[in-house]
């Protein structure tokens, strides 16, 4: 007797048990994966990073006994020096921490501040309503205050130790990825106008290829300066805070700093040593929305983090879990309802300092209620806006790590060599954030002397029953929010594993003032990733949405990190860890 397998060819042909390779196929025995990749668990850590190396250094750390504080700084540092396509020292690092047993999330603004003499208007009659990179848009460096800032109040570990791996990857170098070189070579493009860039990153005028080392030595040279100046105060006796504190001042109030002001003042930049002096990276606590059974914190409004919070509020009233999730009523509820938090974004969004709004009003349960029932059954009009000239820096890496003891810590590093020219004698870049400072007066996001550019890169830290954790980051500028909303619904409403959660097929929403100039409007455009189907397609462009269709595994789709720690019945915690298969993330666990 012939056992059927289950299987048929084309032409409609049975096959029997013991057909193909192996001599075994029988449909249905073994499950499909439900992903590309597997989520990685773990007892006692998990960490992902934007690329292995960077996951690696994390984790080194972690099982020297390093908490996840200590881990994530760690990685933040090796992400300067090997994702120089998608952050820099000199950039930005917008964190959230999670304290072992506390009930809140702190925000870090490792975001810089505009330099007190930059003026509005003068850039508006120089250079003809525009912001040409090079110096003008230059920030203070806010990505080293962050990572200082978070060792110190957080971390259990001394400077030396944390930054070692990173001068390690900078001197001697490190071997390019495929990806990776692809990048640079890319990036080119932009960087090749900048003669100290070309130095580092295309020393022969070639780009590197795959398989070719890149050292970095100025920027090693800086890194062990930091470290050094740590060294020496711990030797002089001083503790480990202060010891870091050393490392601060070298950087914002010494012969540093008086490099970058030179360097950016002379392609007319705005910043002046006082500016770098007077820095430090606030730390505050971060807004937060319930959404389910989890209080979702997210950056605050000096990000666009409270799009994420925004969205989920509304959906939560709109019953996104009562619907199908495969339906076209559930990816139109997305769409308008992150289309709504985008239109807020617009209207109130800025450095808190400054804008009138609070991120308690704009969470507060009966403004989101108003929100919600604003969604109809068509597609929303297009928020309104007055397009600028100008550039995007379509940059980003992000590191997700959470620890067997409950301390989380989610960061989005940003800032790259396309952006801003090298500066030869340190190796960095001087954060050309400001790009996403609006060129308009009486904008929540106005550019103003000393304040803050509402960014792109954001971070999340949920908090759930039984001190569960779900954190997430993500890289992709006005899609980063977009993608981290999708991923949480994918896990929490849908159902599915960190690392399925994070590969579900996605759509990007575009009706909406852009964040980098010139701030365009999409017009109703929703890009939509294969895998969602012609169905839920179709039906969007019933509604008024003006579909593009994106191949699967997107890379401009984003890359969400994501960690799910969840209590066992013993009372150990589970981690399960997430690296979106669209970029080079990379998940470890223990």
């Amino acid at each position: 007797m012939t056992i059927d397998s289950g299987l048929r060819t084309r032409s409609g042909q049975k096959l029997p048990k013991g057909s193909g390779m192996g001599g075994g196929i029988v449909s249905g025995v073994f499950d499909q994966s439900e992903s590309m990749r597997p989520t990685i668990y773990g007892e006692r850590w998990a960490i992902v990073g934007g690329h292995p190396i960077v996951s690696e250094v994390g984790a080194e750390i972690l099982r020297r006994g390093g908490n996840a504080v200590d881990a994530g700084v760690a990685a933040g540092f090796a992400s300067n020096v090997v994702q120089v396509e998608m952050c820099n020292l000199g950039g930005i690092a917008p964190i959230l921490v999670r304290a072992s047993g506390s009930p809140d999330v702190k925000a870090i603004a490792g975001v810089g501040t505009w330099g007190a003499r930059a003026n509005l208007q003068e850039i508006l009659t120089r250079y003809d309503g525009t912001i040409p990179l090079g110096g003008v848009p230059s920030i203070v460096p806010g990505a080293l205050s962050g990572w200082l800032t978070a060792l110190s109040g957080f971390g259990t570990m001394s400077l030396p130790d944390i930054i070692a791996p990173a001068i390690e990857l900078a001197l001697e170098g490190f071997l390019l990825d495929p990806r990776t070189a692809s990048h640079l070579a890319a990036m080119s493009a932009g960087f090749s106008r900048w003669d100290s860039s070309m130095a580092v990153y295309q020393p022969d005028g070639v780009a590197l290829k795959a398989g070719e080392r890149l050292r970095q030595p100025a920027l090693g040279a800086t890194l062990q300066r930091l470290s050094d100046a740590a060294t020496e105060a711990q030797v002089a006796g001083a503790s480990r805070k202060a010891a870091i504190e050393a490392a601060h001042t070298l950087f914002y109030a010494g012969d540093i700093a008086e490099t970058i002001c030179t360097f950016v003042n002379a392609r007319g930049g705005y910043l002046d040593p006082s500016d770098l002096a007077g820095f430090r990276a606030e730390v505050t606590p971060a807004p937060a929305v319930d959404f389910g059974g989890w209080r979702v914190h997210v950056t605050p409004t000096w990000s666009q983090g409270l799009v994420i919070a925004q969205a989920l509020g509304v959906l939560e009233r709109r019953g996104i879990r009562n619907l199908e999730s495969t339906s076209v009523q559930f990816s139109h509820e997305v769409i308008e309802a992150l289309k709504l938090a985008f239109s807020e974004r617009e209207r109130a969004y800025g450095d808190p300092r400054f804008t009138s709004e609070t991120a308690a009003q704009l969470l507060d349960p009966d403004h989101l209620e108003a929100l919600a029932a604003m969604i109809g059954e068509r597609a929303l009009p297009n928020t309104p806006t007055t397009p600028q000239a100008g550039v995007a820096l379509p940059s980003t890496t992000a590191i997700v790590v959470v620890d067997a003891d409950g301390t989380a810590f989610s960061c989005s590093p940003s800032d790259t060599i396309d952006g801003a020219p090298i500066i030869p004698e340190l190796g960095i870049l001087c954060s050309p954030r400001g790009v996403q400072s609006r060129l308009i007066p009486g904008h929540p996001n106005e550019l103003r002397p000393g304040g803050r550019p509402c960014i792109t890169p954001a971070a999340v830290i949920a908090l759930g029953v039984d001190d569960n954790i779900w954190a997430a980051a993500c890289p992709g500028g006005d899609v980063i929010v977009q993608a981290i909303v999708q991923a949480m619904l994918q896990y929490d409403v849908v159902g599915k594993s960190a690392q399925a959660a994070v590969e579900a097929p996605r759509l990007f929403g575009s009706s909406y003032p852009g964040a980098f100039h010139p701030h365009p409007v999409g017009e109703s455009l929703v890009f939509v990733e294969a895998g969602l189907g012609e169905e839920v397609a179709a039906g969007l462009a019933e509604r008024g949405h003006e579909i593009i269709d994106w191949p699967a595994n997107e890379f401009d789709a984003g890359s969400v990190q994501t960690i799910i720690s969840t209590s066992t019945p013993g009372g150990a915690r589970l981690l399960a860890a997430g690296a979106d298969s669209r970029r080079t993330a990379y998940a470890y666990a223990r």
